[in-house]
């Protein structure tokens, strides 16, 4: 059986999500833009009209609006939003200062792609071919809600693109992909 998500509260979701973009100083296409959806997914949700379906740019926005995985849910069901983990310690300050850096440094895109709360499934630098000492780093997230046959599926995609990205020849030998945090 379905969930009649009609009853949930969109209006009350549609006014956290703009108080939390107003507060960040942020615009609904500027939204938009670090969230990878259209303008007008942003509006939608801003609306408040109750949907049948949940959005798919919810949690793309979540984390542009500084809460955490699952805080757009937790508003429709009633509840508040969850604020996104940061990071402290001994070491907060200093890491603080690095992000900083790092925001000067990377497009705007890239570093909310690195702080991004997705599961890490693996990442590495690779040589650019013909040019000396010119590299790529990338790095492969999942889905936060992804299962163990998509996160699967995930690595499988991504180690047919790396290869092609190291320019190897495509092998079929039935080799188990394996996260790796920095091969």
């Amino acid at each position: 059986m379905t969930e009649d998500r009609t009853n949930l509260q969109w209006a009350a979701l549609a006014t956290a999500i703009r108080t939390a973009r107003e507060a960040r100083g942020l615009t609904q296409p500027k939204l938009a833009e670090l969230a990878g959806v259209s303008e007008g997914s942003v509006q939608n949700l801003e609306s408040g009209k109750p949907r049948s379906r949940m959005p798919q740019s919810l949690a793309k926005i979540e984390p542009h609006l500084g809460w955490a995985v699952g805080s757009g849910r937790a508003i429709l069901d009633g509840g508040e939003p969850i604020p996104a983990p940061t990071s402290g310690g001994s070491a907060g300050r200093d890491s603080g200062q690095e992000a900083d850096r790092l925001r000067k440094k990377l497009p705007l895109r890239i570093v909310d792609e690195l702080e991004s709360d997705d599961p890490l499934l693996d990442s590495t630098v690779i040589q650019l071919p013909g040019v000396d000492g010119a590299r790529m780093t990338v790095v492969v997230h999942g889905r936060p809600d992804a299962t163990p046959q998509q996160i699967q599926d995930a690595l499988l995609a991504w180690r047919q693109a790396e290869r092609k990205l190291r320019r190897l020849p495509d092998d079929d030998g039935g080799d188990e992909p394996q996260a790796a945090n920095g091969s």
